[in-house]
C-alpha cells in the first residue's frame, strides 16, 4: 500500500533566477505539505537589465507564494478517494525517466522527481521532457483534492516543453500552429573569476531591434537569416534528450570555465530556455562556425571550447545534420 509520495519540481528562470520545492502527500499520517529547504530565497528576484522579456517574473514570485508551511489535512474518504484514482491512472506503467542530478551541465526550464513509498520500498522517477502520459489527468487529481494546482499545469502551457507543446528541429508547436519567435538573448560568462551573467545578445523582433555584441536595427534580411539559423542548426531542439550526447560522453576540460543559457519568448509568451555549465548542445559548434561566416565575430565564444571537445562536437553534430 503506498504510505507517501514525494513531487519534486525545479524550475529554471533567466539565468540565477530558479525554484525548487518538494510537495509531499503523506497519505499514512492523512496530511500534506511542502518541504521548505534552503534551496529556496523567498520573493527575491535577480535585478535584470536588458532583459529580451520579462515574463518569466509574475511566474516565478507566484511559485515562491505558494510554497507555504500550511499542512493540508486529509479524511480517511479523501486517502481512500486518491489512492482509488491515483491507482486507476497507472501513472507510471511501462514509464523510463530520464537521469536526474542535483547539477546539471545542461538545464532545462523544468524537472521533475517523484518518490512513491509504499509499505514494501519504495520507487523514484525522474523526467525533464520525456512526461509520463496521465500527468496532466495526475494534476487535475491533486487539484481536486487540495484546491490549487500543484503540479503548475497552467504555467506548465507557458513552457516549452513536450507536455503542452510539440518540440521540432524547426520549432515549437501548439495544437499543429507553429508558434512565432518573440525574442531571443543569448548570454556568455566567465565563472572563474565570477562574472554576472549579463546578457549578450539580445534580439527582438517585435521591436526590430538587436542589442549587445551587435546593436542594429533588424532588418528583414536579419530576421529572415536568423531564423533560418535556429531551423538549419535544430536549435529548438536543444532541450531534448537527443541533442546532449556531447555532454553524456565526456565532461568539459575546465569546469570552472564558461557557463552560458538562451531563452526565446515565443508568441503566446511560450519560454523556451536551457542553462549550460561549460556544456554545450551537439550543433553548438556548428551553428558558431556559420554565426562566424556570417558576421566576422565569435558571438558564440567557440574560442573558448577546447580542441578535444570541439571534435566530439564535431563526430555528434555531423551525425545528427547528416540524417
Amino acid at each position: 500500500m503506498i504510505e507517501k509520495i514525494e513531487i519534486t519540481q525545479r524550475f529554471n528562470f533567466k539565468r540565477l533566477n530558479r525554484h525548487y520545492e518538494c510537495f509531499t502527500i503523506d497519505l499514512a499520517n492523512k496530511n500534506a505539505y511542502y518541504k521548505i529547504s534552503e534551496r529556496g530565497s523567498g520573493d527575491k528576484v535577480l535585478d535584470e537589465s536588458m532583459l529580451c522579456d520579462d515574463s518569466w517574473i509574475d511566474i516565478l514570485v507566484d511559485l515562491r507564494s505558494k510554497m507555504t508551511s500550511k499542512i493540508h489535512y486529509l479524511t480517511d474518504e479523501d486517502v481512500n478517494r486518491f489512492l482509488d484514482d491515483f491507482e486507476g491512472l497507472d501513472l507510471f506503467k511501462g514509464f523510463e525517466g530520464e537521469e536526474f542530478r542535483y547539477f546539471e551541465k545542461l538545464e532545462l526550464i523544468y524537472s521533475c522527481i517523484v518518490i512513491i513509498y509504499s509499505s514494501d520500498g519504495y520507487a523514484e522517477y525522474s523526467f525533464k521532457n520525456k512526461f509520463p502520459k496521465n500527468w496532466v489527468s495526475f494534476g487535475e487529481i491533486l487539484k481536486d483534492l487540495f484546491g490549487f494546482d500543484v503540479l503548475h499545469l497552467d504555467y506548465q502551457k507557458q513552457l516549452a516543453t513536450p507536455l503542452f507543446h510539440d518540440i521540432r528541429s524547426d520549432g515549437v508547436y501548439s495544437d499543429g500552429k507553429k508558434l512565432t519567435v518573440k525574442t531571443i538573448e543569448f548570454g556568455h560568462y566567465r565563472t572563474y573569476p565570477y562574472e554576472l551573467p549579463n546578457p549578450r545578445l539580445i534580439i527582438n523582433f517585435e521591436d526590430k531591434r538587436i542589442d549587445g555584441y551587435i546593436q542594429k536595427d533588424l532588418t528583414s534580411e536579419d530576421e529572415k537569416s536568423i531564423l533560418n539559423l535556429l531551423e538549419d542548426y535544430h536549435v529548438f531542439s536543444w532541450i531534448l534528450k537527443d541533442y546532449h550526447n556531447k555532454s553524456q560522453a565526456r565532461d568539459p576540460d575546465d569546469l570552472e570555465g564558461y557557463d552560458w543559457y538562451l531563452e526565446m519568448v515565443l508568441e503566446g509568451d511560450v519560454i523556451w530556455h536551457i542553462f549550460g555549465y561549460n556544456e554545450y548542445p551537439d550543433t553548438y559548434v556548428h551553428l558558431a562556425r556559420r554565426v562566424i561566416e556570417m558576421t566576422g565575430m565569435d558571438l558564440l565564444e567557440m574560442n573558448t571550447i577546447s580542441g578535444e571537445d570541439i571534435e566530439l562536437f564535431n563526430k555528434f553534430g555531423d551525425r545528427i545534420l547528416s540524417k
